[in-house]
């Protein structure tokens, strides 16, 4: 396993900015080992909801996971207001850093994450594991 720890600056998009480093280091299998940060927007696709809800204010991350990739990235995000009410979701474009996002990534060398619409499954693409040759 490998590691790569990565701070985001500003206004940056949090998923966007996340999936670019992934692409940059060709990320083939990977995960969200930990993440802190603010945020100023957040655009979150909630559970079993085909849309979008968005958020403004200011947003601590209190919790994020998931599996990184260049073949499609899956990734949930809590997020909690000045008053500790907390929503979590489906990351998605749209959620704007306020001071700072500290990532973690961890990257598994010996297999492949793919993206794939699977027979008799979910209707969405699901993720599939190859092992490395």
């Amino acid at each position: 396993m490998k590691t790569y720890n990565f701070r985001l600056k500003p206004d940056q998009d949090l998923f966007d900015s996340i999936e670019a480093f992934a692409a940059d280091k060709k990320i083939e299998a990977g995960c969200v080992l930990c993440a802190v940060g603010s945020l100023t927007h957040a655009t979150l696709r909630l559970a079993n909801r085909e849309y979008y809800n968005e958020y403004e204010g200011h947003f601590e991350i209190v919790s994020m996971t998931g599996t990184v990739a260049i073949s499609g990235s899956h990734i949930h995000v809590s997020i909690s207001d000045g008053d500790g009410v907390t929503v979590g979701g489906h990351l998605v474009s749209g959620c704007r850093i306020y001071t700072t996002a500290e990532i973690v990534l961890a990257v598994f060398e010996d297999v492949i994450y793919k993206r794939e619409l699977l027979e008799n499954d979910s209707g969405y693409e699901e993720l599939v594991v190859y092992k490395k040759t």
